[in-house]
């Protein structure tokens, strides 16, 4: 390959990964001069690729979305990544994507070297992924908002709360937080003027308003535990109080932390406090932890337990 080939690669290649590039930028990241990289500009519009040029003192570069996509430019490593996301991606909790991941990772892999394949191969041997079970998302609405995130521009939706009340939102996008079942996204809100973790579930018509904003500080070590912290903090529906006969050390073991807090009484009995908003699944919660138990709020709960006792006994006889 001419050095002048691999240039072209090496330039496509940085300006596919971010959104805009300055000249001088470039030309450090290549050691060419600004001249250099005009010049390379100019050959990559010839072969198709829409790279626009920016104003502004300093002047620079981005490749926008053209007609149809071009080819991408991958290492060995994000090559490995993306296949092993799109088998991932096969059994995913986002919706309509199963089968456009396969279509796409069959591509993918007709033209990956062979050394790559059998490392694709070892690893999907090797993995078993459960089926989601949850409440699913719709892709467009992922890139949408993924895109808001990276560029640093504010959003706008309709958002659905938890007690069914419909609203809208204007956000500056931090991250988009993955917890198994469901999708989150953690954002500045602009009216209530604090942070805020939304279920993209719940999220209506996603919309970048086109205006830019400086990051700020998040209040965590990173975006993930700032999201389990809220959603362990949320206040739910129906919050519970209950006597467990059995001692406080040997029923942590069976409860996470994000599910209620746990106090001795003596060294046979522990005061458990928990709470959701569904009933059915506080209720089967309590009976898995396989102790005896006594119900003191609320009296709902005494009523979904009744049932699922009932339901049991039935399939029992």
């Amino acid at each position: 390959m001419s050095q002048t080939s691999g240039r072209l690669l090496q330039l496509l290649s940085l300006l596919q990964g971010r959104r805009d590039w300055p000249g001088d930028e470039l030309g450090e990241r290549l050691a060419v001069s600004t001249r250099t990289i005009r010049r390379d500009v100019e050959r990559l519009r010839e072969l198709g690729y829409p790279v626009e040029s920016l104003t502004g003192p300093a002047g620079g570069y981005r490749l926008r979305a053209g007609t149809a996509m071009p080819p991408l430019l991958l290492d060995d490593e994000e090559a490995i990544a993306i296949a092993v996301g799109l088998r991932a991606a096969a059994g995913a909790s986002v919706s309509g994507i199963e089968e456009t991941s396969v279509r796409a990772l069959v591509k993918l892999e007709q033209v990956l070297p062979s050394h790559l394949r059998r490392r694709v191969a070892a690893l999907s041997q090797a993995t078993v992924t459960l089926p989601p079970v949850g409440p699913r998302v719709e892709p467009q609405h992922l890139t949408a908002i993924a895109a808001a995130c990276r560029d640093r521009e504010r959003l706008r939706f309709g958002y659905v709360r938890r007690d069914g009340e419909e609203g809208h939102r204007e956000v500056e996008p931090h991250a988009l937080v993955n917890r198994g079942r469901r999708w989150y996204l953690l954002a500045w809100d602009c009216r209530r003027d604090d942070w805020r973790t939304f279920r993209v579930d719940r999220i209506a018509k996603p919309t970048s308003s086109g205006t830019r904003f400086a990051p700020r500080a998040l209040p965590a070590q990173d975006a993930a535990i700032f999201v389990q912290q809220s959603i362990a903090s949320a206040p739910n529906r129906f919050e519970a109080l209950v006597t467990l006969l059995a001692p406080a050390e040997e029923i942590a073991g069976r409860i996470s932390p994000q599910w209620g807090e746990l106090e001795p009484i003596d060294a046979r009995t522990c005061r458990y406090r928990t709470g959701d908003d569904d009933l059915r699944w506080l209720a089967l919660r309590l009976a898995m932890l396989g102790v005896d138990f006594e119900v003191h709020e609320p009296p709902e709960l005494i009523e979904q337990l009744q049932l699922l006792a009932d339901r049991l006994s039935r399939a029992a006889t």
